[in-house]
Parts: C-alpha cells; structure tokens; sequence
C-alpha cells in the first residue's frame, strides 16, 4: 500500500471480532483441528475455510452430504470448547486504542460467535465490549450472507452506504461488500479477497470525530506499512 492515507468517511463502523480486533487464531486452529481429524478431515484444509463462518456453516462446507441438525448439534459442542479455551487468545496489535478511539463513536461488533464465546474473547483481550453487538444466535444466516451486518446497521440507525466494515476473513469481507458497504480488511487473511482497502494491522488505522460528535461523521484514516 502507498504510504499516502486512505480517507473514508463513515457515520458507524462495524466490526468483526475475531482476526480483526482479537487474535483468537491459536485457538481456533487447535479446536479445529482436533475436529477435522475426529472426522477424518486433513486439518490444514479445513483452516482454510473455517475463519469468518459460524461453526455450523463451516461444517457443511467440509461435510456437505452430512444432515444438517448434526451441523448444528456439533457446532454447540465447538462453542463450548471455544468459550473454555482462551489460551493464546490477545488483541490484534492496534486493537485497544482503536477501540478507545470509538467510544463515543456509533459502532456495533458484528461476530460469527455467540454471546458467551464473545464475552469470553473480548474479556481475554481485555477489550471493551461495544453496547451494540450481533451475536451468532441474533441471525438466521452465517456471512458471508450479509444479514448480520444489515442488522448492525439498522440497529445503529445508519443506511448502509454510512457504514464501514472492519473484517479479515473471505467469508465477512463478502458479507460487508453484499451489505452495500466499505469493507477494510485487516490482517494477511483480508488481502485477497478483494476488501475496499487493506491493511496490516489497527496500528495503521486512526479515527476521529469531524466536526461535532453529534453529527455523526468520523474520519477513519489508513496508512500503508
């Protein structure tokens, strides 16, 4: 990326959770791996599509011919794992003052987990948990589909085209860009997948009010590097 700032204006932001302000990755390889070899999967093409997806949807990816309640039946016993498990689990570099900076900021998390994985993930990170969330068991359909996003939104009171995405995985940068929103896609998993910028880290992002807070209008600044 070219060192000069990439300038977004946005009145919300929406963040996912996990790549994209928590690295939970030493967690979800090692609960995931154990999966694909319980059911006979080569783990390291099962990493490839697991980032971004409810549990239940990356499933069905990897066992397409399996009923789908079974999906569902496992996914539950994954969000438990998951939630007990918060070894290794730290904000992405950046994270902590990037989210000081929204605090009086219109933005919502928008996760893939469930309340109590999240309440889990944040707290180990030692993030502020934003009042809006879109938690797993708050939508009908896993991203890449957009709904959660658009419910994010609509909870803010913003249209979407108002809205930035934060995200890092194919699956939410495909949902953000289907919401009819600016997607940054933040980390090494982002950058191919076609985000509206990238970057490497939330080191490299800045944010700030324009004008009065009232109005509802920040600058999210990106710089290369």
């Amino acid at each position: 990326m070219s060192a000069t700032p990439v300038v977004l204006t946005a009145r919300a932001l929406l963040l996912d959770m996990d790549g994209t302000i928590v690295n939970s990755d030493a967690v979800v390889e090692r609960c995931w791996r154990e999966w694909a070899l319980e059911h006979g999967l080569d783990p390291e093409e099962a990493l490839k599509v697991v980032h971004g997806r409810q549990g239940y949807a990356t499933m069905a990816v990897l066992l397409p011919e399996r009923p789908m309640e079974q999906n569902h039946a496992d996914n539950r016993v994954m969000l438990a794992r998951e939630t007990a498990d918060t070894e290794g689990v730290v904000p992405v570099a950046g994270a902590p003052a990037f989210m000081a900076a929204l605090t009086e900021l219109p933005h919502a998390l928008v996760t893939s987990a469930d309340e109590a994985l999240a309440q889990a993930r944040m707290t180990a990170a030692a993030l502020p948990m934003p009042r809006i969330r879109v938690t797993a068991e708050r939508v009908g359909a896993s991203k890449p589909d957009p709904e959660g996003f658009l419910k994010g939104a609509a909870e803010l009171g913003f249209d979407p085209a108002d809205c930035v995405v934060f995200e890092d995985s194919e699956a939410g940068i495909a949902a953000g860009l289907a919401a009819g929103m600016r997607v940054v896609g933040v980390g090494p998993r982002a950058a191919e997948h076609g985000p509206t910028v990238h970057v490497a880290d939330l080191t490299r992002v800045s944010v700030e009010s324009v004008g009065a807070v009232e109005d509802g209008v920040m600058r999210v600044s990106i710089t290369g590097g």
